[in-house]
């Protein structure tokens, strides 16, 4: 049955609902006689977790370009598989365009080229995150429940480390940014992606900084680091197609200071048909507490998700959601996918069913 998906139009779902989705297992490569292989071990595990939706990274790409995403997305089809997010990590968290550097006029060309070639293959969903100096966790990942690890932030710590990239503490890149300049520079930017996404028929859902709410050495994170941030930022844009990503584990690092809750957050989107995808992510307090946060498990932090869920449920979200930020368990990286997307379908299942029960 196919049931044309409202979250991101264009994309057709399998069944009703919230549509539980995670990331392509293996390598994508191209063979030697041109055709494009996929990983059949992860396949079949996709295929025995139950997804239907998957998100290719950057480094599973052999070309970026849209005959490239097309063979990707064929091949997949062959396997009940469909792409929901395809990733360029050189296009996404660009600090050319957040701090207005000298050469953010050719990454602005190269985002809209990429956004174009997205819709010319058919995959009309794109996650863009907008940090000056991208997401920052501690030098060390620390325990959590039984003995497992897991990236965190104490801002306290005299240490301090990103994961991407080799930006210095205590400041990124020579100076202390405004937030003015920081507002000019993102509706420099969004104000060229809007045509261009509406003509390519793709929605662009912007992740939360990670952390939000605090200046990371010397960028304050003013725009999509709170509530009130993200309201403007999208009036701005003042189009159907530039909405939200929300990461429900970003939210909960800045806890309070985020202006109000996940579920607000998520009816406030849902009212305006913008939230297009949901990153569904536990950590242990806020980044204000003692100690700062850590992420874990889905049920060992210290906000109930299934809270989220229902919220999603709530405004009839058909749109995907997925785990976020994998921990090191006993079993490695199959172990923690499988415990964590078993735990996003039972969950799901659960809110669904239950509210089902209620209308009947």
């Amino acid at each position: 049955m196919d049931i044309a998906m409202k979250a991101v139009p264009g994309y057709v779902n399998t069944k009703p609902g919230i549509q539980v989705g995670t990331k392509m297992e293996g390598p994508i490569v191209r063979q030697a006689k041109g055709r494009i292989e996929l990983d059949l071990q992860g396949v079949s595990f996709l295929q025995q977790l139950g997804v239907t939706w998957v998100m290719i990274s950057d480094q599973q790409v052999p070309e970026h370009t849209a005959a490239c995403y097309r063979e990707i997305r064929d091949a997949l089809a062959e396997h009940g598989l469909k792409i929901y997010r395809l990733a360029n990590n050189q296009l996404h968290n660009m600090p050319a365009v957040t701090l207005g550097l000298e050469n953010r006029d050719e990454m602005i060309e190269r985002y809209l080229q990429y956004i174009e070639d997205l819709g010319a293959a058919g995959i009309c969903y794109a996650t863009y995150a907008h940090m000056g100096n991208g997401i920052w966790r501690g030098c060390q990942r620390r325990p959590v429940r039984g003995g497992a690890t897991a990236g965190g932030l104490d801002l306290q710590a005299p240490n301090n480390a990103r994961i991407f990239g080799s930006f210095d503490w205590p400041l990124s890149h020579g100076k202390v940014y405004s937030e003015e300049e920081l507002w000019e520079n993102y509706a420099y930017f969004i104000r060229q992606v809007v045509p261009v996404a509406e003509q390519a028929g793709v929605f662009i859902g912007i992740h939360p900084d990670d952390p939000p709410v605090y200046t990371m050495a010397g960028v304050p994170r003013c725009i999509f680091g709170t509530f009130e941030g993200y309201k403007r930022a999208l009036e701005i844009a003042d189009s159907p197609n530039i909405g939200g990503c929300l990461c429900v584990g970003c939210w909960l690092e800045g806890g309070e200071a985020m202006g109000c809750s996940p579920e607000e957050f998520i009816r406030y989107l849902g009212d305006r048909n913008k939230l297009f995808k949901v990153h569904v992510r536990n950590v242990t307090a806020p980044l204000s507490a003692p100690g700062g946060f850590n992420e874990t498990f889905p049920d060992a932090g210290y906000y109930n998700l299934v809270n989220v869920l229902a919220a999603l449920d709530e405004i009839g979200f058909d749109g995907a959601i997925m785990n976020d930020h994998l921990i090191d368990m006993v079993g490695g990286h199959y172990t923690c996918e499988a415990y964590f997307t078993a735990y996003l379908k039972g969950a799901v299942d659960a809110v669904q069913n239950h509210r089902r029960q209620l209308k009947g």
